[in-house]
């Protein structure tokens, strides 16, 4: 059985066949799957899915590049709120996205903080977003001490010394669809000397999706995929590298059994 870490399955990309989308990915062996919510209409649509299906978690919080629509602390309260949901299991995916010219470095900068602390204050993991900010990615979260709460880079897509560095601070590394991509060596030279026990997997659905349905859209069924390879990079079995980022999952994110 396989944990999909990051998916988006309440997106409108799945409006007309949500349900068989979702049983498709328990066919498939997807044992959880965790939904994020990352800003005021994904939010309370993640939280509907983690109430209506026991084996999908949530995760809220902001991402940056909605920081310029938020309203910091009556949304920051939203969120410390539904932090005490059992189904919310970290906050994010927050970060720093320098691609996308949508909201201001500096609010983007001061949206991540606040969640940092946030989650310092709560105990909760954080999933980030880093899109062309590695280096003040890395600064923020060793300035407001994020390794006591860590969490996970989602969707990695640096380079080994940036892993390493988020791997001291108590990261854990998550790969999706884009390390099956035949031309992705550095994705793939990472993810051979990420240790066993911080690989996370994901999809990131309905986007990034692996090949060989590059082009199509991403759907949890497709983690598989991701495991394939993974499996390969390592010189694993498909079941080892199942159970050893199942496991991993259950321990970053406190997931029941």
């Amino acid at each position: 059985m396989i944990i999909d870490t990051h998916a988006h399955l309440d997106s409108p990309k799945f409006d007309n066949d949500r349900e068989e989308v979702i049983a498709r990915a328990r066919e498939a062996g997807i044992d959880t799957i965790v939904n994020i919510g990352f800003n005021r209409e994904t939010i309370p649509t993640t939280m509907a899915l983690a109430e209506k299906y026991p084996f999908i978690y949530a995760v809220v919080g902001w991402h940056p590049t909605d920081a310029v629509d938020m309203k910091l602390e009556e949304d920051l309260a939203w969120i410390e709120s539904l932090c005490n949901h059992p189904k919310v299991v970290a906050i994010g995916e927050i970060g720093l996205d320098y691609y996308w010219d949508t909201s201001p470095k500096e609010l983007q900068q001061t949206v991540f903080r606040e969640q940092i602390r946030l989650a310092r204050k709560l105990g909760k993991p954080i999933v980030i977003h880093n899109r062309d900010a590695h280096e003040d990615i890395l600064r923020l979260l060793k300035e407001e001490n994020a390794s006591e709460v860590g969490g996970i880079m989602h969707c990695f897509s640096g380079s080994w010394e940036t892993a390493r560095k988020c791997l001291d601070m108590n990261f854990y590394i998550s790969f999706g669809g884009p390390v099956t991509f035949k031309n992705a060596r550095v994705p793939k030279e990472v993810l051979e000397r990420v240790p066993m026990d911080r690989l996370l997997l994901e999809t990131d659905a309905p986007y990034l999706t692996p090949h060989p349905h590059r082009g199509k859209r991403n759907e949890s069924a497709f983690v598989r995929l991701v495991a394939e390879e993974a499996a390969s990079i390592k010189g694993v079995t498909l079941e080892e590298i199942s159970i050893i980022t199942s496991d991993n999952a259950r321990r970053c994110l406190s997931l029941s059994r």
